[in-house]
């Protein structure tokens, strides 16, 4: 008992010895991470009050029902807007609160698309009528694109408003089972409002492709459907993910609805039918399919820059709770004390763990800063600029693809890293993961993105001019074409964040040129080369923003160089994973692969003695993490111990299933054992 008592003791000492070792200022990093120390506060006061509550209780929801697990995501959101109005939270406290909130939710599709939408396309008068009913949420709403038939391909949905001048109507049908709204997030029970994707039909038979219109789903009286529609849930999700959240189906059979709820701050249609074009041409700009239609774009152009940022704090709980755990966790190679060593300090550990680490310190500063520039695309389409637009949507895009992919991996990664404990339920990492598995197909395929992203480049490279000069920032590493050679590298230049860069920029570039000099027959049969280039220009821009990010952060000398270490750590794993390009583009001599990887593994080593107070920096309480391996203190064993021993199968000493299955198996094995016995005998 004393060796278990010392092993226990042992985890504490180990956390607080890695914490010793660091020297940063987790304090600095974090004001960094959470864009100011306001921010930070706000963040922390907020968490307070909410992990005090027991409606935020986490401790049973393991064993909840999906029924359950949507209950209490409605209790959940009910308890944010009761909080709201008795502190008086502003609207950027209570999305503080909403985040805080660490599983999908049904309000989630209200705030981040149907709200959005409505307010940036619908007309004045609408939004005068419904417009504070969708703020205060009166009514909920959701966003009705996907159908079953269909989902990426925006251009192909069957859905039809067919405009009816003699009643100023539009007739909403759906004409197939395909065209069915499918998975629709917060339709199976929750909304009672909702945007729905159609295709507008003129009087005369005319198909001016999908348009957007405000439709009413449920009653406000008692939330049955309203007549004509017929709604549920789509069902369970692989893993038993988003269980919160009622993904539903919709069909409506000669819905009618009036003239004026067509959203048509941009088109629209006259009483007699007539159709009124958007007032600048590219308000037709390309939705995620190459559906000609701006209104088809907005809600990806909403979504994807928000999805980078939260793809930063996934890989940020990845690093925390699988660096935490194993800093503590000993096995093997025992030392002359007869300690074990930590596992973190296995090179094929930590050299898994520390790239997440620098990758969620990365979009979490990128995604913050696309939130910025879509915002500032948005004031300027409300006001017909739509210079932006395109740029916008491309560098969204090409983002939303790599940073949702890298969350899904990094999260099973991190669970990997923490070997067999990581398949526990209780270590959390888990449960984010089927979670985020969505990501990479919703909101957009991530190889439909793809497509859309190379299509946007070759265009670029086919115009680019002899200087280079004016690209737009989802285009901007072409400029390495018309700007000389490719840099000379040695082994040294692994220490050099813009050599890493410019590295990148080339590979990019060059990719995308061999795309365009490839006949239409190679590409044909080179199938996973949009997919290719795609990543590799969505690592050139990340790439490229990594580089003002060290040269605009600023930080005391000691943080500074921590942060550096983290932003080249992402540009070496970057290229290390780039190797085939960088070689067959002779971009690299193939004697400097090795000391690349050296160069890797040795920066790994720097960043170690700094890892816990790195992923301290992110700011997560043990509520927020809910992982018994990612505890602040490092007491992993006691707190799996202790959540074990809520499991509900564990409070009986005897299992009801004992009288029904297992009394009676053992009988049966007893009776032939000695019948088997007796034929023996004889």
């Amino acid at each position: 008992m004393a060796q278990a008592h010392s092993a226990l003791e042992r985890t504490k000492q180990d956390m607080a010895a890695a914490r010793q070792q660091g020297y940063v200022d987790e304090v600095q990093l974090r004001t960094v991470l959470y864009g100011g120390s306001n921010e930070w506060n706000t963040h922390t006061r907020i968490a307070g009050t909410m992990q005090r509550d027991p409606v935020f209780d986490k401790s049973h929801r393991l064993y909840m029902t999906r029924t359950e697990r949507y209950e209490r995501a409605l209790a959940m959101t009910r308890r944010i807007y009761e909080l709201k109005d008795q502190h008086h939270w502003s609207d950027t406290e209570t999305r503080v609160a909403l985040g805080l909130i660490d599983e999908p939710i049904p309000i989630s599709l209200h705030l981040l698309a149907f709200e959005p939408v409505f307010f940036s396309q619908a007309s004045q008068e609408l939004i005068a009528q419904y417009g504070l009913l969708i703020q205060q949420r009166g009514i909920v709403g959701c966003y009705l694109q996907t159908e079953l038939g269909h989902g990426s391909n925006v251009a192909g949905l069957e859905t039809t408003a067919t405009y009816i001048p003699a009643t100023q109507e539009f007739e909403v049908h759906s004409p197939t089972l395909t065209s069915s709204k499918w998975w629709i997030g917060s339709l199976g029970k929750t909304a009672t409002h909702g945007v729905l994707q159609a295709r507008l039909v003129l009087p005369n038979g005319s198909d001016l492709g999908p348009h957007l219109f405000f439709v009413q789903l449920r009653s406000l009286d008692n939330h049955r459907p309203m007549p004509g529609i017929t709604i549920g849930d789509i069902g369970p999700k692989a893993g038993a993910g988003y269980a919160g959240v009622d993904n539903g189906y919709a069909r409506f059979f000669h819905v009618r609805i009036p003239r004026e709820h067509m959203l048509s701050k941009f088109s629209s249609i006259t009483p007699g039918g007539d159709y009124i074009k958007p007032p600048h041409a590219k308000m037709s700009y390309g939705g995620p399919s190459g559906c000609d239609h701006v209104l088809d774009a907005r809600p990806l152009l909403i979504l994807h820059p928000r999805f980078i940022s939260s793809c930063g704090w996934l890989m940020a709980k990845a690093a925390t709770v699988s660096i935490r755990y194993t800093t503590v966790r000993r096995q093997g190679n025992p030392d002359a004390d007869r300690l074990e060593q930590q596992v973190i300090s296995y090179p094929s550990v930590h050299y898994r763990l520390l790239p997440i680490l620098a990758r969620a310190y990365v979009f979490i500063l990128l995604g913050r800063d696309l939130v910025k520039a879509f915002d500032e695309t948005s004031t300027r389409l409300a006001s017909g600029d739509t210079s932006s637009l395109a740029d916008t949507h491309v560098l969204t895009s090409a983002l939303k693809a790599h940073s949702t992919r890298h969350a899904v991996r990094d999260l099973e990664v991190a669970r990997r890293a923490m070997g067999g404990h990581g398949y526990s339920a209780y270590a959390g990492l888990g449960r984010l993961y089927v979670d985020q598995l969505p990501l990479v197909t919703v909101e957009g395929d991530n190889y439909v993105l793809d497509k859309q992203v190379v299509r946007s480049a070759i265009k670029a490279v086919k115009q680019l001019g002899s200087d280079g000069r004016d690209l737009p920032i989802s285009l901007r590493y072409l400029s390495v074409l018309s700007s000389g050679v490719p840099p000379s590298i040695d082994a040294t230049s692994w220490q050099d964040i813009h050599v890493v860069v410019l590295l990148l920029k080339w590979r990019a570039a060059r990719l995308v040129q061999n795309l365009v000099s490839h006949s239409d027959k190679d590409a044909k049969y080179d199938a996973s080369a949009e997919q290719r280039v795609a990543a590799a220009i969505a690592e050139a821009i990340v790439a490229d923003r990594v580089a003002e990010m060290d040269m605009g952060i600023r930080l005391r000398e000691k943080e500074k160089c921590a942060l550096r270490n983290l932003l080249l750590l992402y540009l070496l794993v970057t290229a290390e994973a780039a190797l085939a390009d960088l070689l067959s583009l002779n971009l690299l001599p193939p004697s400097l692969s090795h000391s690349l990887r050296t160069a890797t593994g040795l920066l790994c080593f720097a960043v170690l003695p700094e890892a816990i107070r790195l992923t301290d920096a992110f700011g997560f309480t043990d509520w927020e993490l809910d992982s018994a391996l990612g505890v602040y203190d490092g007491n992993v064993y006691e707190a799996l111990w202790e959540e074990v021993q809520t499991e509900p199968l564990n409070q009986t000493e005897v299992t009801r299933a004992y009288e029904d299955h297992i009394k009676p198996m053992v009988e049966r094995g007893h009776t032939l054992a000695g019948q088997a016995q007796n034929r023996a005998k004889l």
